[in-house]
């Protein structure tokens, strides 16, 4: 992998993080990143589908535990994907420039 598609490949990783700054940036940004580069950096297009899977597993996550709330077991549960949310992007963005497409874990796959 090339130096630019590296940097591509970690900024769509990390631009999850946009949201915390400018709601609903964490999302529009990674698709924005994927769906512009993915035909110039075919590589990028790998690193695209799995923060849409992370995304998207993350907000199923996140339904299922909140009613899981009512019964208390959500409350540790839902702490621990926070957790998960800041972690694994990172730990990604680690990979990609490291050069490799790194699978998030526990991740349901839709692309």
């Amino acid at each position: 992998m090339d130096k630019e598609t590296k940097l591509w490949a970690t900024l769509l990783h990390l631009s999850v993080f946009a949201g915390y700054a400018v709601p609903l940036a964490g999302w529009i940004a990674p698709i924005v990143i994927w769906q512009v580069k993915k035909d110039t950096l075919p590589e990028i297009d790998e690193h695209g589908k799995e923060v849409a899977n992370f995304l998207i597993s993350m907000i199923v996550y996140a339904t299922v535990l909140t009613a899981l709330c009512f019964v208390l077991i959500g409350i540790p549960l839902l702490f621990l994907l926070g957790i998960a949310g800041v972690v694994l992007p990172i730990i990604g963005a680690i990979k990609a420039n490291e050069g490799t497409c790194w699978r998030y874990p526990l991740m349901i796959r839709l692309f």
